[in-house]
């Protein structure tokens, strides 16, 4: 095995090349790397796209296209974990842009049905907390939110 890390691989139907562009656009250190499109005897029209690679927020992905046998279900998801309340409602509306779905507990699912986790970096400690008190309300506050409100997470955890 090289030393290069994992890529993950995303199957689509039809949307490699649209969902690849779409991420990139979105996440910083990004970008589009080899097209590869179907030859004579391929699994797809000769020239149309077969994978993307691509980079996203510095993690490698292959986008395929590999038809409509599967599809993507919430028990795989991205954690993205945003330092304030202007990166959470970045990411929660450009990941929803264009008809994605949003859930319980900062996840939604894109529109291509792929889920992520929009989650404030401070949650973790909070509701791993010694006192158990701010780490329950925090708990309670987080469990009823769909997209997070950090400021409302904060004063549930100092109990205000």
């Amino acid at each position: 095995m090289t030393t290069d890390g994992f890529t993950t691989c995303l199957w689509f139907d039809g949307q490699a090349e649209e969902a690849a562009e779409h991420y990139v656009s979105i996440f910083k250190n990004s970008s589009i790397g080899r097209v590869g499109r179907n030859v004579e005897g391929g699994a797809g029209p000769v020239g149309s796209v077969l994978a993307v690679e691509f980079m996203a927020n510095g993690q490698k992905f292959v986008a395929l296209n590999g038809g409509p046998q599967f599809t993507f279900n919430e028990s795989v998801s991205f954690q993205i974990f945003c330092a304030d309340q202007e990166e959470i409602d970045y990411y929660w509306t450009k990941l929803l842009d264009g008809g994605g779905e949003p859930g319980p507990c900062g996840w939604l699912k894109d529109k291509y049905g792929l889920s992520w986790q929009v989650v404030p970096a401070q949650l973790i400690d909070m509701i791993n907390d010694s006192d158990q008190q701010k780490a329950s309300r925090a708990t309670k506050a987080f469990m009823a939110m769909g997209k997070f409100d950090i400021a409302a997470l904060e004063k549930a955890f100092a109990g205000e």
